[in-house]
């Protein structure tokens, strides 16, 4: 059924990971809980200012080999939910493989606009490029996201800092949001949509994962494969990685084990 003839409930289903997911709001506190308990054991660099705000820092957690390669990590929640704090035990799987681990914060909807949050994260690479030795960063830079922080990622794929990219349940076309109850707070201009729209932008000929889960909201699905379909005609290299049987949010247990797809993923990127 086309966009136009959907109803405003069914608009608002087909982006509503939440509702999607019957045991979201368990998955969520399990995440929780297992992310503070990752940072009170990693303690030696979290919450390192890049800009003003209070949301505007670093996590890092620095492999024992400084040359080895790092992981930034850019959580999601449709820009408006979440914290850094909550996606620690994410850095676990690739640290295993002796990785570093960078998860950036950043200003959330409505006190920020979307192009507020791509330009704070622009400026988190900035800072990263020029202070990331003093943490023990000085290896090939790969960026990551899931969902909201695959199109972040993706949007800075381009940074003269970034190796390559894993982009996991991301959404990449977002004029259907402004017609959701997410809007609410994004309030998305004519302009956002299509500068940030990455289905809508010039190709970046970097190395670019995209995954997603087979239990996917279709919509994100779509998006994931169109997305993929585009860099392929462009040529652009990346492979389309469906996890079989994931979720929105079960897809991010590839990141806690050391040998998942998602991590096989990242370390051929390297």
């Amino acid at each position: 059924m086309s966009w136009g003839c959907l109803t405003q409930a069914e608009r608002d289903a087909a982006y509503n990971n939440g509702t999607a997911v019957l045991n979201s709001a368990q998955l969520v506190r399990e995440r929780n809980q297992a992310a503070a308990a990752y940072r009170a054991g990693h303690p030696g660099h979290l919450d390192i200012p890049y800009a003003g705000s209070e949301r505007t820092k670093w996590d890092i957690f620095p492999a024992e080999n400084s040359g080895a390669p790092c992981l930034v990590f850019i959580h999601g929640g449709y820009w408006q939910m979440n914290r850094r704090e909550d996606f620690a035990i994410f850095a676990r799987g690739i640290a295993q493989h002796g990785w570093s681990v960078a998860m950036p914060g950043y200003s959330l909807a409505p006190e920020a606009p979307l192009a507020h949050i791509v330009a704070e994260l622009r400026a988190s690479l900035d800072w990263l490029t020029i202070n990331g030795p003093a943490h023990g960063i000085t290896g090939p830079v790969i960026i990551s996201g899931w969902s909201a922080g695959a199109q972040l990622a993706a949007m800075l794929l381009d940074h003269a800092l970034i190796k390559a990219g894993l982009a996991i349940s991301g959404v990449y076309e977002l004029g259907p949001l402004r017609d959701t109850y997410l809007n609410a707070k994004l309030q998305l201009t004519d302009q956002e949509i299509a500068t940030l729209s990455p289905l809508r932008l010039p190709v970046i000929p970097k190395p670019l994962t995209i995954a997603y889960g087979s239990r996917e909201l279709p919509a994100l699905v779509n998006d994931s494969q169109k997305f993929h379909a585009l860099r392929a005609a462009a040529h652009a290299p990346g492979a389309l990685l469906p996890i079989a049987g994931a979720d929105h949010f079960t897809i991010l247990h590839e990141l806690q084990s050391p040998n998942t797809s998602l991590i096989k993923t990242l370390l051929a990127l390297v």
